[in-house]
């Protein structure tokens, strides 16, 4: 994508221009390069998109999170026989639907839920090999999305493998969000298995989220560096937002100087959400920012009659100054900007 930001500091067009120029000339280069046209294309939020993503969550759900105790009971060598032919059917059907141009997206959907077949193959395996519990007493097949317990670990090593062998031959981004819950998964309980722990420590799980949210947004932040005619940043962004928040959000704070940082923290998940243009930083920030101020309401105001009318005036403000933005976008955009020094702007994604 052609980079027009100096024109932008120039004066000579506006940001919004340079953003449609910007996505003119990656279109254009997308259709010249054949290696782009084996993309799919990026995920809308129109109907059939939110049913083919609801109904590949619905059948992940219900060979992973979802599990019973009479599905375990059906046996390692049932289950591993029932996961490599729902791996099968879902590759062979994805494969199909991703060679037709208009069914992309299902087609992909379909081969990342061949490769969610992964840990329940991967402990079939282990549990007909009698190599099951060697690391630790991870319980059966259902606690694998409930529980932090090292003997996971084969498991999610599998399931990563898996993904990233199926982004070799298929460019969906989506399997790069499997591949990362995936890790995420990993470094929990992998941490919990170098400290020869049996138990869940939440402790351990909220500092590890945050650890890894702290280390997947670089990360994403450097995908999006790239480039974006392959959107593979927006489901890394998305794991590391809520991994990243949900660590900060249930740390243990028990001072008003620890939650004001918080506060502030969360303003910059706003302020990171305008300069990498990802508006999932900005709907977490945005809920940070609101959970600070109903602490406020109920413990440090509660007696304050006069706090949620002032809040209401707040809300209104706000929602007064997002109006303001969007019919003012270009022009704040491009005044910020030009005021940005040029090692940061090198380091904002080309949108």
């Amino acid at each position: 994508m052609r980079d027009f930001r100096d024109a932008v500091q120039a004066g000579i067009i506006t940001a919004d221009q340079a953003e449609r120029l910007g996505r003119f000339y990656a279109d254009a280069a997308a259709s010249a390069t054949p290696a782009a046209s084996a993309a799919a294309p990026p995920a809308r939020f129109d109907l059939p998109h939110l049913l083919w993503y609801a109904g590949a969550l619905l059948i992940m759900g219900a060979m992973g999170a979802f599990t019973t105790l009479a599905f375990a009971a059906l046996g390692a060598r049932a289950l591993l026989v029932i996961a490599l032919g729902y791996a099968a059917v879902f590759a062979c059907a994805g494969h199909r639907l991703w060679h037709d141009k208009g069914l992309r997206v299902p087609g992909g959907l379909l081969i990342a839920v061949a490769v969610s077949m992964a840990p329940l193959a991967t402990w079939s395996f282990q549990e007909m090999m009698g190599w099951w519990g060697s690391g630790g007493t991870p319980g059966d097949i259902r606690d694998f999305h409930r529980w932090i317990r090292g003997g996971f670990i084969p498991m999610e090593l599998a399931t990563i493998a898996a993904a990233l062998l199926a982004r070799r031959f298929y460019r969906f981004p989506f399997l790069l969000f499997v591949a990362a819950v995936a890790v995420w998964f990993l470094s929990m309980d992998l941490a919990d298995w170098l400290r020869g722990s049996e138990r869940m420590d939440w402790a351990l799980r909220r500092n590890v989220s945050l650890a890894f949210g702290l280390v997947l947004v670089p990360l994403a932040w450097a995908v999006d560096l790239r480039g974006r005619q392959v959107d593979d940043g927006f489901w890394l962004h998305l794991v590391g937002a809520v991994t990243f928040w949900c660590g900060l959000t249930f740390q243990d704070s028990g001072s008003e100087l620890g939650r004001f940082v918080y506060f502030l923290v969360n303003l910059g998940l706003l302020g990171l959400a305008v300069f990498l243009s990802r508006r999932v930083y900005a709907v977490f920030g945005a809920i940070g920012v609101m959970v600070y101020l109903g602490y406020l309401a109920g413990k440090v105001f509660r007696d304050f009659v006069t706090f949620p009318f002032a809040l209401t005036l707040l809300g209104v403000a706000v929602i007064w100054l997002g109006i303001l933005y969007q019919r003012n976008a270009a022009r704040i955009e491009a005044a910020l900007l030009a005021r940005l020094p040029g090692w940061l702007m090198r380091l904002r994604p080309r949108v």
